[in-house]
Protein backbone atom coordinates (compact mmCIF):
# COMPACT_ATOMS: atom_id res chain seq x y z
CA UNK A 1 0.00 0.00 0.00
CA UNK A 2 1.08 3.92 -0.44
CA UNK A 3 1.96 5.53 2.14
CA UNK A 4 1.85 9.61 2.77
CA UNK A 5 5.80 10.45 2.12
CA UNK A 6 5.76 13.14 5.08
CA UNK A 7 3.95 10.72 7.35
CA UNK A 8 6.98 8.18 6.70
CA UNK A 9 9.18 10.71 7.25
CA UNK A 10 7.92 11.53 10.46
CA UNK A 11 8.20 7.56 11.85
CA UNK A 12 11.52 7.26 10.88
CA UNK A 13 12.40 9.97 12.49
CA UNK A 14 10.59 9.00 15.96
CA UNK A 15 11.70 5.35 15.63
CA UNK A 16 14.91 5.14 14.73
CA UNK A 17 15.84 3.31 11.68
CA UNK A 18 15.55 -0.23 12.80
CA UNK A 19 12.39 -0.20 14.59
CA UNK A 20 10.92 2.07 12.03
CA UNK A 21 11.90 -0.82 9.15
CA UNK A 22 9.85 -3.28 11.57
CA UNK A 23 7.18 -0.88 11.56
CA UNK A 24 7.63 -0.59 7.85
CA UNK A 25 7.19 -4.16 7.85
CA UNK A 26 3.80 -5.01 9.26
CA UNK A 27 2.24 -2.88 6.37
CA UNK A 28 3.23 -5.96 4.34
CA UNK A 29 1.48 -8.18 6.46
CA UNK A 30 -2.61 -8.56 6.54
CA UNK A 31 -4.61 -6.73 8.70
CA UNK A 32 -6.35 -8.69 11.89
CA UNK A 33 -10.02 -9.49 12.26
CA UNK A 34 -12.25 -9.34 15.87
CA UNK A 35 -15.33 -9.89 17.10
CA UNK A 36 -16.21 -9.39 20.76
CA UNK A 37 -19.25 -12.05 22.65
CA UNK A 38 -21.57 -10.15 23.09
CA UNK A 39 -21.88 -11.05 26.91
CA UNK A 40 -25.51 -9.54 27.31
CA UNK A 41 -27.06 -12.01 25.18
CA UNK A 42 -24.37 -14.88 25.44
CA UNK A 43 -21.62 -16.40 27.89
CA UNK A 44 -18.48 -16.68 26.49
CA UNK A 45 -18.09 -20.09 27.14
CA UNK A 46 -21.82 -21.35 25.54
CA UNK A 47 -20.88 -19.31 22.69
CA UNK A 48 -17.36 -20.91 21.88
CA UNK A 49 -19.58 -24.14 22.32
CA UNK A 50 -22.04 -22.83 19.45
CA UNK A 51 -19.65 -20.94 17.55
CA UNK A 52 -19.30 -22.22 14.00
CA UNK A 53 -15.84 -19.62 13.70
CA UNK A 54 -12.05 -20.72 13.68
CA UNK A 55 -11.27 -18.31 16.64
CA UNK A 56 -8.59 -17.43 18.76
CA UNK A 57 -8.44 -15.30 21.80
CA UNK A 58 -7.40 -11.55 22.01
CA UNK A 59 -4.84 -11.64 24.51
CA UNK A 60 -6.06 -8.38 26.30
CA UNK A 61 -10.04 -8.66 26.25
CA UNK A 62 -11.34 -11.34 27.55
CA UNK A 63 -14.49 -11.66 25.52
CA UNK A 64 -12.30 -10.83 22.20
CA UNK A 65 -11.16 -13.07 19.35
CA UNK A 66 -9.71 -13.41 16.36
CA UNK A 67 -11.19 -14.73 12.89
CA UNK A 68 -10.04 -15.43 9.57
CA UNK A 69 -11.04 -12.74 7.10
CA UNK A 70 -13.22 -15.48 4.86
CA UNK A 71 -15.17 -16.99 7.86
CA UNK A 72 -16.85 -13.35 7.41
CA UNK A 73 -18.93 -14.00 10.61
CA UNK A 74 -20.63 -10.61 9.63
CA UNK A 75 -22.92 -12.74 7.84
CA UNK A 76 -24.06 -15.10 9.95
CA UNK A 77 -27.36 -15.40 11.68
CA UNK A 78 -25.79 -14.98 15.11
CA UNK A 79 -24.36 -11.53 14.77
CA UNK A 80 -28.01 -10.77 13.51
CA UNK A 81 -29.09 -11.57 16.86
CA UNK A 82 -26.77 -10.05 18.37
CA UNK A 83 -24.10 -12.37 20.01
CA UNK A 84 -21.15 -10.54 18.68
CA UNK A 85 -19.79 -7.41 17.60
CA UNK A 86 -17.48 -7.09 14.95
CA UNK A 87 -14.53 -4.94 16.19
CA UNK A 88 -10.58 -4.26 15.41
CA UNK A 89 -8.99 -6.52 18.42
CA UNK A 90 -7.13 -2.81 19.44
CA UNK A 91 -10.09 -1.34 19.27
CA UNK A 92 -10.86 -3.41 21.96
CA UNK A 93 -8.35 -1.94 24.85
CA UNK A 94 -9.46 1.31 26.01
CA UNK A 95 -13.18 -0.22 26.71
CA UNK A 96 -11.19 -2.87 28.64
CA UNK A 97 -8.87 -0.81 30.72
CA UNK A 98 -12.55 1.35 31.45
CA UNK A 99 -13.36 -1.25 33.65
CA UNK A 100 -17.14 -0.59 33.96
CA UNK A 101 -19.19 -2.04 36.82
CA UNK A 102 -22.54 -2.04 37.14
CA UNK A 103 -24.20 0.22 38.37
CA UNK A 104 -21.78 3.02 37.17
CA UNK A 105 -22.71 6.76 35.16
CA UNK A 106 -20.72 6.46 32.12
CA UNK A 107 -20.17 8.56 29.10
CA UNK A 108 -18.67 7.70 25.88
CA UNK A 109 -18.41 11.05 24.38
CA UNK A 110 -17.20 10.28 21.01
CA UNK A 111 -19.30 7.16 20.40
CA UNK A 112 -20.03 5.88 17.00
CA UNK A 113 -20.29 3.91 15.72
CA UNK A 114 -21.02 2.03 19.01
CA UNK A 115 -18.19 -0.59 19.23
CA UNK A 116 -16.96 0.86 22.58
CA UNK A 117 -20.66 1.61 24.17
CA UNK A 118 -21.70 -1.86 24.00
CA UNK A 119 -18.69 -3.65 25.05
CA UNK A 120 -18.95 -1.21 28.19
CA UNK A 121 -22.90 -1.18 28.07
CA UNK A 122 -21.97 -5.41 28.66
CA UNK A 123 -19.77 -4.94 31.86
CA UNK A 124 -22.57 -3.03 33.11
CA UNK A 125 -24.93 -5.85 32.79
CA UNK A 126 -28.01 -3.60 32.40
CA UNK A 127 -27.88 -1.29 35.45
CA UNK A 128 -26.44 1.89 35.69
CA UNK A 129 -26.67 4.92 32.88
CA UNK A 130 -24.21 4.92 29.75
CA UNK A 131 -24.80 7.94 28.02
CA UNK A 132 -23.48 7.36 24.42
CA UNK A 133 -22.94 10.62 22.54
CA UNK A 134 -21.21 11.72 19.28
CA UNK A 135 -21.65 15.40 17.28
CA UNK A 136 -22.31 13.35 13.83
CA UNK A 137 -25.64 13.17 12.58
CA UNK A 138 -24.40 10.91 10.06
CA UNK A 139 -22.55 8.66 12.49
CA UNK A 140 -25.46 8.69 14.78
CA UNK A 141 -27.62 6.35 12.78
CA UNK A 142 -24.81 3.45 13.52
CA UNK A 143 -24.29 4.06 17.00
CA UNK A 144 -27.74 3.56 17.47
CA UNK A 145 -28.39 0.37 15.30
CA UNK A 146 -25.67 -1.43 17.35
CA UNK A 147 -26.84 -0.36 20.46
CA UNK A 148 -30.15 -2.12 19.08
CA UNK A 149 -28.73 -5.19 17.78
CA UNK A 150 -26.72 -5.90 20.86
CA UNK A 151 -29.47 -5.38 23.56
CA UNK A 152 -28.73 -2.20 25.80
CA UNK A 153 -31.31 -1.38 27.76
CA UNK A 154 -29.67 1.03 29.83
CA UNK A 155 -27.83 3.32 27.30
CA UNK A 156 -28.85 7.16 26.42
CA UNK A 157 -28.06 8.02 22.61
CA UNK A 158 -27.22 12.14 22.40
CA UNK A 159 -26.29 14.00 19.47
CA UNK A 160 -24.61 17.07 20.56
CA UNK A 161 -21.00 18.99 20.95
CA UNK A 162 -19.06 17.90 24.41
CA UNK A 163 -19.64 21.56 25.76
CA UNK A 164 -23.52 21.80 25.36
CA UNK A 165 -23.31 18.21 27.34
CA UNK A 166 -21.04 19.85 30.02
CA UNK A 167 -23.88 22.23 30.62
CA UNK A 168 -25.97 19.80 32.07
CA UNK A 169 -24.00 16.93 33.56
CA UNK A 170 -21.40 19.12 35.72
CA UNK A 171 -20.00 15.90 37.79
CA UNK A 172 -21.99 13.53 36.58
CA UNK A 173 -20.04 10.78 35.49
CA UNK A 174 -18.11 8.12 37.42
CA UNK A 175 -16.21 7.37 34.31
CA UNK A 176 -15.47 9.03 30.75
CA UNK A 177 -14.30 7.67 27.65
CA UNK A 178 -12.67 10.00 25.05
CA UNK A 179 -12.19 8.26 22.27
CA UNK A 180 -11.18 11.08 20.39
CA UNK A 181 -11.29 12.08 16.45
CA UNK A 182 -7.85 11.85 14.98
CA UNK A 183 -5.70 11.64 12.62
CA UNK A 184 -6.33 7.75 11.88
CA UNK A 185 -2.41 7.15 11.52
CA UNK A 186 -3.05 3.81 13.27
CA UNK A 187 -5.39 2.53 10.81
CA UNK A 188 -4.01 2.78 7.57
CA UNK A 189 -3.28 -1.00 7.18
CA UNK A 190 -6.77 -1.48 8.11
CA UNK A 191 -8.45 1.30 5.62
CA UNK A 192 -6.49 2.35 2.87
CA UNK A 193 -8.73 5.56 2.64
CA UNK A 194 -7.60 6.92 6.24
CA UNK A 195 -4.21 7.25 4.59
CA UNK A 196 -4.95 9.11 1.39
CA UNK A 197 -7.24 11.08 4.01
CA UNK A 198 -4.31 11.97 5.80
CA UNK A 199 -3.28 15.50 4.59
CA UNK A 200 -6.70 16.66 5.22
CA UNK A 201 -6.50 15.49 8.99
CA UNK A 202 -3.22 16.70 9.72
CA UNK A 203 -2.02 16.47 14.34
CA UNK A 204 -2.26 19.86 14.75
CA UNK A 205 -6.30 20.52 13.43
CA UNK A 206 -7.11 17.34 15.46
CA UNK A 207 -5.02 18.14 18.65
CA UNK A 208 -6.65 21.52 18.84
CA UNK A 209 -10.38 19.63 18.52
CA UNK A 210 -9.20 16.96 21.11
CA UNK A 211 -8.07 19.75 23.65
CA UNK A 212 -11.29 20.97 23.54
CA UNK A 213 -12.83 17.89 24.23
CA UNK A 214 -10.95 16.75 27.29
CA UNK A 215 -11.94 20.46 28.96
CA UNK A 216 -15.24 19.34 28.36
CA UNK A 217 -14.83 15.83 30.03
CA UNK A 218 -13.43 17.42 32.57
CA UNK A 219 -16.30 19.53 33.76
CA UNK A 220 -18.59 16.41 33.07
CA UNK A 221 -16.17 14.03 35.73
CA UNK A 222 -16.92 13.43 38.96
CA UNK A 223 -13.96 13.95 41.99
CA UNK A 224 -12.35 10.55 42.06
CA UNK A 225 -13.73 9.55 38.86
CA UNK A 226 -11.38 8.08 35.73
CA UNK A 227 -11.17 9.56 32.11
CA UNK A 228 -9.68 6.85 29.42
CA UNK A 229 -8.30 8.75 26.45
CA UNK A 230 -7.90 6.84 23.23
CA UNK A 231 -6.91 7.79 19.54
CA UNK A 232 -6.27 5.15 16.85
CA UNK A 233 -2.88 7.81 15.64
CA UNK A 234 0.55 7.23 16.30
CA UNK A 235 1.21 11.15 16.39
CA UNK A 236 2.40 12.42 20.18
CA UNK A 237 1.22 15.37 19.52
CA UNK A 238 -2.55 13.60 19.78
CA UNK A 239 -1.53 11.44 22.55
CA UNK A 240 1.39 11.99 24.98
CA UNK A 241 1.90 15.82 24.64
CA UNK A 242 -1.74 16.08 25.05
CA UNK A 243 -2.05 14.05 28.03
CA UNK A 244 0.73 16.23 29.08
CA UNK A 245 -0.53 19.67 28.32
CA UNK A 246 -3.71 18.44 30.43
CA UNK A 247 -2.43 17.31 33.30
CA UNK A 248 -0.05 20.63 33.62
CA UNK A 249 -3.29 22.42 33.23
CA UNK A 250 -5.01 20.58 35.52
CA UNK A 251 -3.45 19.29 38.62
CA UNK A 252 -5.91 17.23 40.11
CA UNK A 253 -5.50 14.59 37.64
CA UNK A 254 -3.24 12.01 37.56
CA UNK A 255 -1.91 9.07 35.11
CA UNK A 256 -2.95 5.42 36.35
CA UNK A 257 -0.51 3.06 34.95
CA UNK A 258 -1.41 0.62 32.18
CA UNK A 259 0.01 -3.05 32.47
CA UNK A 260 2.50 -3.56 29.67
CA UNK A 261 1.82 -6.97 28.57
CA UNK A 262 0.88 -9.45 25.71
CA UNK A 263 2.90 -6.75 23.23
CA UNK A 264 1.42 -3.41 24.80
CA UNK A 265 4.17 -0.84 25.40
CA UNK A 266 4.37 2.14 27.62
CA UNK A 267 4.06 5.68 26.87
CA UNK A 268 6.92 7.18 25.35
CA UNK A 269 8.30 9.48 27.70
CA UNK A 270 10.78 10.95 25.09
CA UNK A 271 7.73 12.45 22.86
CA UNK A 272 7.03 14.50 25.65
CA UNK A 273 10.72 15.98 27.17
CA UNK A 274 10.81 13.35 29.63
CA UNK A 275 7.58 13.27 31.98
CA UNK A 276 8.07 9.97 33.59
CA UNK A 277 3.97 9.43 34.42
CA UNK A 278 3.28 9.49 30.81
CA UNK A 279 4.58 5.97 30.81
CA UNK A 280 1.78 4.81 32.53
CA UNK A 281 0.36 5.28 28.96
CA UNK A 282 -0.28 2.19 26.46
CA UNK A 283 0.65 2.11 22.91
CA UNK A 284 -0.55 -0.28 20.77
CA UNK A 285 2.22 -1.23 17.71
CA UNK A 286 1.07 -3.05 14.58
CA UNK A 287 4.89 -4.34 14.56
CA UNK A 288 4.70 -5.49 18.61
CA UNK A 289 1.62 -7.66 18.33
CA UNK A 290 -1.76 -8.58 16.45
CA UNK A 291 -3.36 -5.40 16.07
CA UNK A 292 -3.74 -2.08 14.78
CA UNK A 293 -1.87 1.00 16.14
CA UNK A 294 -3.73 2.51 19.24
CA UNK A 295 -2.90 4.69 22.27
CA UNK A 296 -4.76 5.11 25.53
CA UNK A 297 -4.18 6.81 28.97
CA UNK A 298 -6.22 6.64 31.95
CA UNK A 299 -6.32 9.81 34.29
CA UNK A 300 -7.93 10.18 37.92
CA UNK A 301 -9.32 13.26 38.81
CA UNK A 302 -8.10 13.23 42.87
CA UNK A 303 -10.90 14.10 45.61
CA UNK A 304 -13.37 11.99 47.60
CA UNK A 305 -14.35 9.12 45.66
CA UNK A 306 -18.14 9.11 46.49
CA UNK A 307 -20.48 10.72 43.52
CA UNK A 308 -20.55 14.72 43.70
CA UNK A 309 -23.34 14.60 41.54
CA UNK A 310 -24.65 18.58 42.26
CA UNK A 311 -28.36 18.11 43.98
CA UNK A 312 -29.76 20.20 41.02
CA UNK A 313 -28.51 18.52 38.55
CA UNK A 314 -29.58 15.02 39.60
CA UNK A 315 -33.20 15.95 39.52
CA UNK A 316 -35.38 13.81 37.58
CA UNK A 317 -36.75 15.63 33.88
CA UNK A 318 -40.00 16.59 34.17
CA UNK A 319 -42.93 14.89 32.59
CA UNK A 320 -43.63 17.74 29.99
CA UNK A 321 -43.54 17.18 26.19
CA UNK A 322 -45.05 18.96 23.22
CA UNK A 323 -46.55 21.90 25.17
CA UNK A 324 -48.29 19.32 27.39
CA UNK A 325 -48.79 19.82 31.16
CA UNK A 326 -47.79 17.17 33.63
CA UNK A 327 -51.28 16.28 34.02
CA UNK A 328 -51.75 15.67 30.71
CA UNK A 329 -48.57 13.98 29.92
CA UNK A 330 -49.29 11.93 33.49
CA UNK A 331 -52.68 11.01 32.16
CA UNK A 332 -51.60 10.23 28.36
CA UNK A 333 -48.73 7.86 29.83
CA UNK A 334 -50.97 6.10 32.48
CA UNK A 335 -53.45 5.59 29.60
CA UNK A 336 -50.57 4.20 27.33
CA UNK A 337 -48.96 1.94 30.07
CA UNK A 338 -52.60 0.20 30.61
CA UNK A 339 -52.93 -0.53 26.78
CA UNK A 340 -49.00 -2.25 27.04
CA UNK A 341 -49.57 -3.90 30.11
CA UNK A 342 -52.34 -5.93 28.48
CA UNK A 343 -50.06 -6.65 25.55
CA UNK A 344 -47.33 -7.86 28.19
CA UNK A 345 -49.90 -10.10 30.29
CA UNK A 346 -50.71 -11.47 26.17
CA UNK A 347 -47.73 -12.16 24.90
CA UNK A 348 -44.67 -11.65 27.77
CA UNK A 349 -43.71 -14.01 30.84
CA UNK A 350 -41.92 -10.87 32.06
CA UNK A 351 -43.18 -7.71 33.81
CA UNK A 352 -41.32 -4.90 32.62
CA UNK A 353 -40.33 -2.49 35.20
CA UNK A 354 -38.48 0.93 35.05
CA UNK A 355 -38.86 4.81 34.13
CA UNK A 356 -41.28 4.59 31.21
CA UNK A 357 -41.58 8.15 28.93
CA UNK A 358 -43.21 8.87 26.42
CA UNK A 359 -42.13 10.08 22.98
CA UNK A 360 -44.73 10.86 20.72
CA UNK A 361 -46.28 7.65 20.04
CA UNK A 362 -43.10 5.99 21.38
CA UNK A 363 -42.75 3.77 24.59
CA UNK A 364 -39.30 4.04 26.25
CA UNK A 365 -37.96 2.72 29.39
CA UNK A 366 -35.28 5.07 30.36
CA UNK A 367 -32.56 5.15 33.23
CA UNK A 368 -33.04 6.96 36.14
CA UNK A 369 -31.88 9.93 37.93
CA UNK A 370 -30.92 11.84 34.77
CA UNK A 371 -30.85 15.92 35.08
CA UNK A 372 -32.94 17.72 33.13
CA UNK A 373 -32.17 16.95 29.47
CA UNK A 374 -34.05 19.83 28.22
CA UNK A 375 -31.93 21.16 24.96
CA UNK A 376 -30.20 18.20 24.36
CA UNK A 377 -30.64 16.21 21.30
CA UNK A 378 -31.74 13.10 22.26
CA UNK A 379 -32.10 10.59 19.61
CA UNK A 380 -32.69 7.67 22.26
CA UNK A 381 -34.05 8.33 25.72
CA UNK A 382 -33.63 4.43 26.61
CA UNK A 383 -34.45 1.18 25.52
CA UNK A 384 -37.19 1.75 22.59
CA UNK A 385 -40.32 -0.91 23.99
CA UNK A 386 -42.82 -0.24 21.13
CA UNK A 387 -45.11 2.03 19.16
CA UNK A 388 -48.90 2.81 19.35
CA UNK A 389 -51.45 2.63 16.70
CA UNK A 390 -55.37 3.41 17.10
CA UNK A 391 -55.04 2.02 20.93
CA UNK A 392 -53.03 -1.30 20.01
CA UNK A 393 -49.12 -1.69 21.13
CA UNK A 394 -46.42 -2.65 18.24
CA UNK A 395 -43.34 -4.10 20.16
CA UNK A 396 -39.75 -2.58 18.41
CA UNK A 397 -37.06 -4.78 17.16
CA UNK A 398 -34.67 -3.95 19.49
CA UNK A 399 -37.16 -4.63 22.30
CA UNK A 400 -37.29 -8.65 21.28
CA UNK A 401 -33.79 -8.32 20.85
CA UNK A 402 -33.47 -7.53 24.61
CA UNK A 403 -35.48 -10.28 25.46
CA UNK A 404 -34.64 -14.09 26.43
CA UNK A 405 -36.38 -16.95 24.62
CA UNK A 406 -38.26 -17.60 28.03
CA UNK A 407 -39.52 -14.05 28.40
CA UNK A 408 -42.01 -14.64 25.15
CA UNK A 409 -45.37 -16.89 25.55
CA UNK A 410 -45.15 -17.65 21.96
CA UNK A 411 -41.64 -18.53 20.59
CA UNK A 412 -39.98 -20.69 17.08
CA UNK A 413 -36.94 -21.94 16.92
CA UNK A 414 -34.60 -22.26 13.69
CA UNK A 415 -31.36 -23.44 13.57
CA UNK A 416 -28.90 -21.55 12.43
CA UNK A 417 -27.97 -23.19 8.98
CA UNK A 418 -31.77 -23.96 8.64
CA UNK A 419 -33.48 -22.65 5.19
CA UNK A 420 -35.93 -20.58 7.59
CA UNK A 421 -33.72 -18.25 9.05
CA UNK A 422 -32.21 -17.68 5.93
CA UNK A 423 -36.02 -16.58 4.24
CA UNK A 424 -36.36 -14.76 7.59
CA UNK A 425 -33.61 -12.54 7.48
CA UNK A 426 -34.42 -11.41 3.73
CA UNK A 427 -37.84 -10.28 4.91
CA UNK A 428 -39.84 -13.58 3.68
CA UNK A 429 -42.86 -15.13 4.81
CA UNK A 430 -42.49 -18.45 6.64
CA UNK A 431 -45.01 -21.34 5.76
CA UNK A 432 -44.90 -22.85 9.69
CA UNK A 433 -47.94 -24.02 11.26
CA UNK A 434 -47.99 -23.05 15.08
CA UNK A 435 -50.29 -21.29 17.35
CA UNK A 436 -51.88 -17.55 16.07
CA UNK A 437 -49.98 -14.45 18.01
CA UNK A 438 -47.07 -12.29 17.69
CA UNK A 439 -44.54 -15.18 17.95
CA UNK A 440 -40.65 -14.67 18.89
CA UNK A 441 -38.39 -15.77 16.08
CA UNK A 442 -35.11 -17.72 16.95
CA UNK A 443 -31.93 -19.07 16.16
CA UNK A 444 -30.79 -21.65 18.11
CA UNK A 445 -32.46 -20.04 20.84
CA UNK A 446 -31.70 -16.46 20.90
CA UNK A 447 -34.06 -14.09 19.54
CA UNK A 448 -33.42 -12.40 17.02
CA UNK A 449 -37.04 -10.79 15.49
CA UNK A 450 -40.69 -10.48 15.71
CA UNK A 451 -43.33 -12.71 13.69
CA UNK A 452 -47.24 -12.74 13.46
CA UNK A 453 -48.28 -16.54 13.01
CA UNK A 454 -51.60 -16.24 11.52
CA UNK A 455 -52.04 -20.22 12.20
CA UNK A 456 -50.68 -21.67 8.97
CA UNK A 457 -47.87 -19.30 7.89
CA UNK A 458 -45.31 -16.78 9.75
CA UNK A 459 -45.83 -12.62 8.86
CA UNK A 460 -42.36 -11.43 8.88
CA UNK A 461 -42.01 -8.47 10.99
CA UNK A 462 -38.45 -8.28 10.75
CA UNK A 463 -37.10 -5.02 9.85
CA UNK A 464 -37.32 -4.06 6.06
CA UNK A 465 -33.78 -2.23 6.74
CA UNK A 466 -32.47 -4.46 8.30
CA UNK A 467 -32.99 -7.15 5.35
CA UNK A 468 -30.43 -9.84 4.26
CA UNK A 469 -30.40 -8.80 0.52
CA UNK A 470 -28.15 -11.90 -0.40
Amino acid sequence: MKLPGEFLDKMRMLLGNEEYQLFLESYNKPRYYGLRVNTLKVSVDKFLNISPFKLRPVPWTKEGFYYPEEENPGKHPYYHAGLYYIQEPSAMFPGTILQASPGERILDLCAAPGGKTVQIAAAMRGEGIIVSNDISSQRIKALVKNIELCGVKNAVVTNESPEVLAVKFKGFFDKILVDAPCSGEGMFRKDESAARSWEKYKSSKCAAIQREILESADIMLREGGYLIYSTCTFSPEENEIIIAEFIDKHSEYETVKIPNKNGVEPGRTDWCGGRKEIANAARLWPHKLEGEGHFTALLKKKGKDETSCLINNCIKKTNKRNGENNSQYNNKLQGILEIYRQFEEENLNIRLEGNFELRGNYLYVTPGNLPDMSGIKVIKPGLLVGSFRENRFEPSHSFVISLKKEDVKRTIDFKADSREIASYLKGETIMEIGMKGLTAVCVDGFTIGWAKQTGEYLKNLYPSGWRKMV
